[in-house]
């Protein structure tokens, strides 16, 4: 008689005794006490108000570098640095607006990347002295206990940060280098046109910019589907706007003047659609998923989707785009929201190539 074989052996042995709890308690102990925890990392991540609605702290350092006599930030070539992540959408606004107005030569460029272990921002490489941004801010501001956020507009002068509020630093860096840059007849904030940026810029932050992270950061279901519901209006709205309009405002010397052309008929690129782009590039990539802003994607809309490509095929823009930087943040480090870590292969953003259509003669 042959032997019988490990398995067999086993399943001939009696069952041992023992007590257990039934899956259904099981179940719920683990799911309650997953929650809880979910609930306070999500404080600190992202602090909210009572009803789960995300709230975003105010930027502290506001600071303009300007020509007026008393301002002690004059601009210079070669005197002021940008900190950004390449990840983060605040940040990409201003690399987009910089590379724009052609200021690379002036405004050097520092990246730092998030470390969940050091519980902030770290520096690719040594800057100042500094190993972190929190040191960063310290060295700017002895014993600042505020939020380390980024972009950062650093004087390297007078070792102090001059603004760290990207819809500040977009202003600046476009008026007030030009003396410096390639591309100084590109205004991207006419006077003409300022109420009507601002109107948009207004309605953009609150209901997309700032909408998707409501969406992702809610903590409560109807904190959720009011931010989704006023993210996806005001796209339908952007979208019905881009059915005659290239871009979101005015008309004047546009594109043309990144070339040295001008164009009184040409669609003006302002700072508007720069504020929209860098969420829009994001919007497929991470906010449809992780962030459960999911109704649709931006290329399902025939405006939006070719109205992104257009941006993204400015010159210089899609190198500002960094798609692995952008997967590593919102993946690799929301712990909350992707517990795994895992981040995922795709997308192919070879689309973002394709021809747009959005300078046809019918757009104004």
């Amino acid at each position: 008689m042959s032997q019988p074989t490990f398995s067999q052996t086993e399943s001939s042995k009696p069952k041992a005794k023992g007590k257990s709890l039934p899956p259904k308690l099981a179940i719920k102990l683990v799911k309650w006490g997953w929650t809880a925890l979910w609930q306070v990392m999500m404080s600190q991540l992202a602090p909210g108000n009572k009803t789960g609605e995300y709230t975003r702290p105010s930027s502290q350092f506001r600071n303009f570098v300007s020509k007026e006599p008393e301002n002690p930030y004059q601009p210079a070539a070669d005197r002021y640095q940008l900190y950004v992540g390449m990840g983060c959408p605040w940040a990409h606004r201003t690399l987009v607006v910089r590379t724009l107005k052609g200021l690379e030569d002036t405004i050097a460029v520092a990246t730092v990347s998030p470390s969940p272990e050091d519980g902030g921002w770290v520096l690719d490489r040594s800057e100042e002295g500094c190993q972190s941004l929190r040191q960063l801010y310290e060295l700017a501001k002895p014993g600042y206990e505020g939020r380390c956020t980024v972009p950062v507009l650093w004087d390297k002068q007078t070792k102090t940060i001059v603004n760290n509020e990207s819809s500040e630093i977009i202003v600046i860096l476009n008026s007030e280098f030009d003396e410096f840059a390639k591309h100084p007849q590109l205004d991207l904030y006419p006077e003409e046109l300022k109420a009507k940026i601002d109107w948009w810029n207004e309605k953009i932050y609150s209901a997309v910019n700032n909408g998707v992270y409501r969406c992702g950061f809610a903590r409560t279901q109807a904190a959720y589907e009011e931010a989704c519901g006023q993210l996806f209006a005001t796209l339908d709205e952007i979208e019905t706007t881009l059915e005659t309009n290239r871009y979101l405002c005015g008309v004047g010397v546009g594109v043309a003047a990144l070339e040295g052309l001008a164009s009184p008929k040409e669609t003006r690129l302002t700072l508007a659609d720069v504020r929209l782009f860098t969420t829009l590039f994001r919007f497929d990539i991470v906010y449809y998923g992780l962030f459960k802003c999911n109704r649709r994607r931006i290329q399902d809309y025939q405006n939006l989707g070719a109205y992104l490509r257009d941006l993204y095929q400015l010159p210089g823009v899609a190198d500002t785009c960094d798609l692995e930087s952008v997967k590593r943040d919102y993946y690799g480090n929301l712990f909350p929201l992707n517990p795994g870590g895992i981040i995922p292969l795709g997308p192919d953003l070879s689309q973002l190539k394709e021809p747009h259509d959005r300078d046809r003669a019918k757009l104004l």
